[in-house]
């Protein structure tokens, strides 16, 4: 409990908002648009996948530029920005067809996208501080918010496409009905705010970003761990890009695909019951050893087979593993920095992250369009994400652990 008896689980379900904005609905809804995108506007993979290589882009702008913005406005302010900025760009998304606009407007939202992202996941981790105990599952909670945003998005877009099929260009009203969802994730958002500030100090106060000057991170010291996040950013991209395609190709019915994609994002919300207790007991890199290898078992199982019972395992351990994966990087920042350089180590990741995802989408595009198609994309994906479990095995735990 908090100071002001006020349960940090609450709070933390309130802050996941966030999460689900920005990721779930912001970001990988577009798996869902593409295909009826792809083929109304000719798009081949590499291009498609172009748009989230600029989305990607965007992000690491985005995290290059909130620790700047976190040194002069309050975190609140910052998350509140990219909440408002993320959903008036989804409304205006339905509005042209032209390449370079598009490119433009995922890169924008890359930008919005990193604000929350990176800025809600520095206040999970502060509100963490204030409820040791439950650190892990704080965090794994906040991440685990990404899941609402995918369950969401899979069981409106069906009903809204459907609806609007007479419809030229009919997928803008997907766009449309994720804009809504947005706009009402940003007004909810001011709740968990509200009370965080009402914790004052205890939790984005004392030692924030702006508050005293940090010494200097020394990433060197975190360069295994660095450079696995990196692989699971080139390898993790191209599922959530293109596996509602795949599907597709493979002739999986439609409500087989609305359940597939909703059921993943169930499984990211119940995600940190599974794994909040990894995340508080090692300091080390093997968390992310152990969830980079997982999720490369589960990207390439709907490479090897259609068969439903595989394509249904793969999204649910893809769902189970992915998020607890951030927010394993979190906790990683958390067990081993003093709080006052958890925002440079957090940003530090979200660079990388970014960098691995700037990659992954075109990369794995330009595969799927040669002979071997999208399964073969999954591969490449797979083996990005075990060379990120390899790496990872190289982390080891700083000298000096902290507390809280």
């Amino acid at each position: 409990m908090t100071q002001n008896n006020l349960p940090t689980l609450r709070i933390a379900i309130g802050l996941s908002l966030g999460a689900a904005l920005s990721l779930g609905l912001a970001r990988f809804a577009y798996g869902l648009l593409l295909p009826p995108m792809r083929a109304d506007l000719g798009w081949s993979y590499a291009l498609a996948g172009a748009m989230n290589t600029s989305n990607a882009a965007g992000y690491l702008l985005g995290a290059l530029a909130t620790p700047a913005l976190l040194r002069r406005f309050s975190p609140g302010a910052v998350l509140m920005a990219g909440s408002m900025l993320a959903s008036v760009l989804m409304a205006l998304s339905g509005l042209f067809t032209d390449t370079t606009i598009w490119l433009l407007q995922r890169l924008a939202v890359g930008v919005a996208s990193a604000m929350v992202f990176a800025t809600g996941g520095l206040m999970a981790a502060r509100l963490g501080a204030t409820d040791p105990a439950r650190g892990g599952l704080l965090i794994g909670v906040y991440y685990g918010g990404t899941g609402l945003g995918i369950t969401l998005s899979a069981l409106v877009m069906p009903v809204v496409l459907q609806a609007a099929a007479s419809q030229p260009h009919a997928w803008a009203w997907g766009w449309a009905a994720l804009a809504v969802l947005c706009f009402a994730g940003a007004a909810v958002l001011r709740w968990p705010l509200a009370q965080l500030a009402r914790l004052g100090g205890q939790v984005v106060g004392a030692n924030m970003p702006g508050a005293a000057p940090a010494a200097p991170l020394q990433v060197r010291r975190f360069a295994c761990a660095l450079a696995a996040y990196g692989m699971f950013g080139v390898g993790y991209i191209g599922y959530m890009t293109f596996v509602v395609a795949l599907l597709r190709e493979q002739g999986q019915s439609a409500t087989r695909i609305t359940v597939f994609y909703a059921l993943l994002g169930v499984a990211v919300m119940v995600s940190p019951r599974l794994w909040a207790w990894l995340l508080d007991r090692y300091r080390d890199g093997r968390p992310l050893a152990l969830l980079n290898a997982l999720l490369g078992v589960a990207t390439i199982l709907p490479a090897l087979s259609n068969a439903w019972a595989l394509v249904l395992l793969s999204g649910l351990l893809f769902g189970a593993v992915f998020l607890s994966l951030v927010a394993s990087t979190t906790a990683l920042v958390r067990h081993n920095l003093p709080p006052a350089q958890w925002a440079a180590g957090i940003a530090a990741f979200t660079i990388v992250f970014a960098a691995g995802q700037i990659v992954g989408p075109t990369m794995i595009g330009w595969v799927s369009d040669g002979p071997g198609g999208l399964a073969r994309g999954f591969v490449l994906s797979a083996v990005a994400l075990w060379a990120g479990a390899a790496l990872a095995l190289g982390q080891r735990p700083l000298r000096q652990p902290t507390k809280g």
